[in-house]
């Protein structure tokens, strides 16, 4: 029982700490955008409207989330995993947070492409009503959605020697780089987020919504790239956004529908 008690105490303590950040955060990039309205990506379409609803199934979807991480985090504070986790060094900290993010990226791109499936898209729809996202939309998932995608916090514990400081570290990594990448406002376009790079910036996941068949990776185009999933509009996309590059309007950086 006090076994329970403990996970639950973590579960509830990861669940509320990302959730204040998850408003806190939103709020102050919400307030800094839109003092740039020139540099909303879809300049006809408001996604704005839909914040309530997606801070409320947010509320909702980050208990599948913060799930994973807390079982993560004490499966491997029982010794319940693989590998024991590598003592914090100069050389362990910044390997394993690499090796984190790449496998991350991996998991996240498959599972993305599988949540596309046609037998299993009804749990990842939901996300897809923003269609033109906002800071909100990061975590506007089910609870199978949220599952899948995050999954990754719960078993990397037990198969890698991750420091739980750094699959933290990680997390909040995750946490603030989808946060941008769902706002909706490019600022952060350069030559180094187009091809040879793989680095991304927010035109990428913003097209992955209006466009729906693209850009499944999490944190670099490396996956999309090879398996042709890549827009045919990033990079080009990229260029009219980058602020080394002559400047460009919204319309002409990333058409939108009507």
């Amino acid at each position: 029982m006090s076994s329970l008690v403990e996970f639950l105490t973590l579960w509830a303590v990861v669940w509320a700490v990302t959730f204040a950040l998850y408003i806190g955060f939103g709020i102050v990039v919400q307030l800094y955008i839109h003092r740039y309205p020139e540099r909303r990506i879809q300049a006809s379409r408001r996604g704005e409207k839909r914040k309530w609803k997606e801070i409320r199934q947010s509320a909702w979807s980050l208990t599948a989330t913060c799930f994973c991480l807390a079982a993560g985090l004490y499966a491997q504070y029982r010794g319940w995993t693989l590998f024991a986790p590598l003592d914090l060094s100069w050389w362990s900290v910044p390997l394993m947070f690499a090796v984190s993010i790449v496998a991350f990226d991996t998991w996240f791109y498959w599972g993305h492409r599988l949540m596309h499936w046609p037998p299993l898209y009804k749990h990842h729809q939901f996300h897809h009503r923003s269609v033109a996202p906002t800071v909100w939309s990061n975590y506007s998932d089910t609870i199978v959605d949220a599952f899948v995608m995050q999954s990754y916090y719960l078993w990397a514990p037990l198969i890698l020697p991750i420091p739980a400081v750094v699959l933290i570290v990680h997390r909040l990594y995750d946490h603030f780089n989808g946060m941008i990448g769902h706002c909706g406002f490019e600022f952060a376009a350069s030559k180094w987020t187009r091809i040879p790079s793989p680095m991304v910036c927010t035109l990428f996941h913003d097209q992955h919504h209006s466009h729906f068949k693209t850009n499944y990776a999490n944190f670099f185009s490396f996956w999309d790239r090879v398996m042709g999933t890549i827009d045919k509009e990033y990079d080009s996309g990229v260029k009219k956004w980058s602020k080394d590059e002559a400047p460009a309007k919204a319309e002409d950086a990333h058409p939108a529908a009507g």
